[in-house]
């Protein structure tokens, strides 16, 4: 992606933390049919390989986990928050009026060759892993094993998985950091006082940062 140096993100700590976060991502690949893009839940393994590991699964009747198991890379979009920057919140408006309305927003772009896999053990541990993730916060969370085991090897038998070691990881944190102290100020204040909780979380990510 595009990526200026001022709003380049190189903490891998950080960029895995987006990524954690981050409810559901992008996968795209090209292959004989074309582009081909899935929205998936994705388990990282942070410990896995340089950058880390991804893990997922496909519906087997979804054509495009056969890309990736003939080899086609993949790329992985993970999007955080984003808002739209009124030009009305910078101060350096009343001064001089060369302003412009942009769009801050937060991304992580991981790419790699992905390796499939269709063996029911791995598959079952994987859904395991992606279920206590997403079940953690909840209060009676639910288990794999809650599922009549005669259902869950159907539903194996309905998908595949694959593992993603990350060969290049990108972060593009978009935080106005291109503008004045006090136009920065400014949008942190807007968006801080925002009805809209993905404007209030954007800022709290430029209050870390600024």
């Amino acid at each position: 992606m595009y990526l200026p140096a001022a709003f380049r993100q190189d903490d891998l700590t950080e960029l895995h933390r987006q990524i954690t976060n981050s409810r559901l991502a992008t996968v795209v690949s090209h292959g004989p049919g074309g582009l081909q893009a899935s929205h998936l839940p994705l388990l990282l393994v942070a410990d896995e390989g340089k950058y880390g590991t991804l893990y997922g699964h496909f519906a087997k009747a979804n054509p495009h986990w056969c890309d990736l198991a003939t080899g086609s890379e993949a790329l992985v979009i993970f999007s955080g928050p984003d808002a739209y920057i009124s030009p009305s919140w910078y101060p350096t408006k009343a001064e001089h009026g060369k302003v412009v309305p942009t769009w801050n927003y937060i991304a992580v772009h991981a790419q790699g060759q992905a390796e499939v896999f269709d063996d029911p053990g791995q598959l079952l541990q994987l859904l395991g892993r992606l279920s206590a993730h997403h079940e953690a916060a909840r209060p009676h969370p639910w288990a794999i094993d809650d599922a009549p085991s005669d259902y869950l090897d159907g539903m194996l038998r309905a998908i595949v998985g694959f593992a993603l070691p990350i060969r290049r990881l990108e972060g593009k944190w978009k935080l106005s950091q291109n503008r004045p102290d006090v136009d920065r100020q400014g949008v942190w204040k807007e968006l801080g006082a925002s009805s809209d909780e993905r404007d209030r979380e954007l800022a709290r990510h430029m209050a870390i940062d600024h």
